[in-house]
């Protein structure tokens, strides 16, 4: 009897750059559909002036259509060059290169960071990914390309640095160890839905601060066993290479011709480190001072960085034209660049102007495939956001909550779903809110529940869907990542297996969000100084 051969057929991987194309005609083909059978959903905000609801009717707009055609073409070009995404990277990239060329990062990491154990560091990562969010998204611009280079030194793979970093901001949007950017974008909304029931009602700017000061440092500890014990298990196996030769650690070590000459180098190197180092505290110190004092009002030559149009401090802080709040990736930029340039000065390893910017522009080599990839998403979330699909379905789903009548827990929780799942389609927190609070706060608030507590469910919901969504804008950098680092390139992150390389987290810190939120009601601990759940 011949053995029947079996024909394995292989399977095809599309880049994500490919994907993203043919998700983006698919937007456009799925809007005509739904534009032709007329599809339409209403929602409701509050009237800043009249204090009343005022009904909102969105339709899905056809992307076929000469007129939307017109738009995606004439506005191609205006789309990439605005894609937040692209210059907060590309500005990040310039201080951590220059960091990287001057030997301030290896420096760095091997005498402050290699000392912490791996659950210290993963900790660490989430923790600041956490309160990276008072200042709304930078977090994915700097964090994620610095976790990459500091596993990738420290010994750890890459990939689980990237993961870990976008896990840390994402899963923990809209929460901090202080009020700044989301108080600004939800309280004017959850105000406004208050006063539908009682117009003396008043949202402090603190009223969440005990629940996010807790959640900020529940979230990363819990995260820190999920990285630990289930997503360093499922990374593909990397291998370490010397970044000067690009040969693997085993080999470079064999090139070593004189033991005893190394270990003088190794003498003197550290010796220029440990002034290195100095010289960079020195300059850190004085930056921080210098920005500290933009940052005070009222004080001569002071407030620089800060929107004097505004009445409240915290609006001049975090505000839309905030000036700290626009230029603060800039902002970070310079201070690693000026830190590291002294480092240099005192290390001695700064040779001349070009060896630096010889050095500087490698990190800058490998990135074309993600400046393609970044082109592509900006297209794709412009078609996204063109097309309407997404305030669709969020209106449609603010209607389903609407019309469902619950109390206590159960009210609760199905808010909490609606809005997540509604945070796959919106992921600006401040729309969702805007289309939300009309319906949640008085809801909350014929429940005895207080609009303060409201704003925390928004807040939990905001984030346990954040890193799920490829309608994310900043999402393209954590894929982009991926794939940079990513060995196999006949097997590259698509957008499915990218989520799925995190779901469990996913899934996990969800559970742990409502359990947060439930806790809190249950006990009736405050959610801020003298705010409590409940009214």
């Amino acid at each position: 009897m011949q053995e029947k051969k079996k024909m394995h057929l292989k399977k095809y991987y599309f880049h994500p750059i490919t994907m993203i194309v043919l998700a983006s005609f698919g937007i456009m083909i799925l809007s005509c559909i739904m534009s032709a059978l007329g599809l339409g959903a209403t929602y409701n905000t509050v009237n800043n002036a009249t204090g009343e609801l005022e009904p909102h009717l969105v339709t899905v707009t056809n992307l076929l259509s000469f007129n939307s055609l017109k738009i995606l073409l004439s506005n191609a070009t205006r789309n990439f060059v605005a894609f937040s995404p692209l210059s907060m990277l590309l500005m990040s990239l310039i201080g951590i290169s220059i960091a990287e060329a001057t030997g301030f990062v290896d420096a760095l990491i091997k005498r402050k960071i290699k000392k912490l154990n791996k659950y210290q560091l993963t900790f660490l990562i989430l923790f600041i990914g956490t309160i990276s969010s008072l200042i709304s998204n930078v977090g994915y611009a700097i964090l994620i390309p610095l976790a990459a280079v500091i596993y990738e030194i420290n010994g750890r793979n890459p990939i689980l640095g990237i993961a870990t970093a976008f896990c840390g901001v994402a899963f923990s949007s809209a929460v901090s160890i202080f009020v700044g950017y989301t108080e600004v974008n939800l309280i004017p909304y959850t105000t406004a839905a208050a006063y539908l029931i009682d117009t003396n009602t008043h949202i402090s700017l603190t009223s969440n601060l005990i629940f996010i000061i807790v959640s900020s440092i529940i979230i990363p500890l819990i995260g820190t066993f999920l990285i630990e014990k289930i997503i360093v298990n499922r990374l593909p196996k990397y291998h370490f290479h010397d970044r000067s030769t690009g040969l693997t650690l085993k080999t470079s070590e064999l090139l070593l011709k004189d033991i005893e000459e190394a270990e003088q180098n190794k003498i003197v190197r550290e010796r220029n480190e440990k002034r290195g180092l100095k010289y960079a505290r020195i300059a850190l110190i004085i930056e921080l001072l210098i920005f500290i004092y933009m940052l005070i009002p009222n004080l001569p030559g002071s407030g620089l960085l800060l929107d004097t149009e505004e009445q409240l401090y915290v609006n001049q802080l975090f505000g839309k034209n905030s000036y700290f709040h626009l230029s603060f990736t800039f902002l970070a930029s310079i201070v690693m660049i000026i830190v590291s340039l002294f480092y240099g000065l005192g290390a001695k390893s700064i040779k001349n102007d070009k060896d630096l910017i010889e050095k500087t522009s490698l990190r800058f080599k490998d990135i074309g495939m993600l400046i393609v990839l970044m082109f592509a998403f900006s297209e794709f979330i412009a078609v996204w956001k063109l097309s309407n699909l997404g305030l669709f379905v969020t209106a449609l789903l603010s209607n389903l909550l609407s019309i469902l009548k619950f109390q206590s827990i159960p009210l609760i929780v199905i808010t909490l779903i609606v809005i997540s799942l509604a945070g796959i389609f919106t992921t600006s927190i401040s729309t969702k809110w805007q289309i939300f609070a009309p319906i949640v706060v008085p809801a909350f608030m014929s429940a005895n529940i207080s609009p303060a507590f409201a704003q925390v469910v928004m807040r939990a919901a905001d984030s346990m869907t954040k890193g799920v969504t490829p309608f994310l804008s900043f999402f393209v950098i954590y894929i982009g990542y991926l794939n940079l680092f990513n060995e196999n390139k006949s097997r590259p992150f698509t957008i499915n297996n990218s989520i799925r390389l995190i779901h469990p987290y996913f899934l996990i810190i969800s559970l742990v969000w409502i359990l947060l939120i439930i806790s809190f009601y249950i006990t009736g601990l405050p959610i801020g100084p003298g705010v409590s759940p409940t009214i």
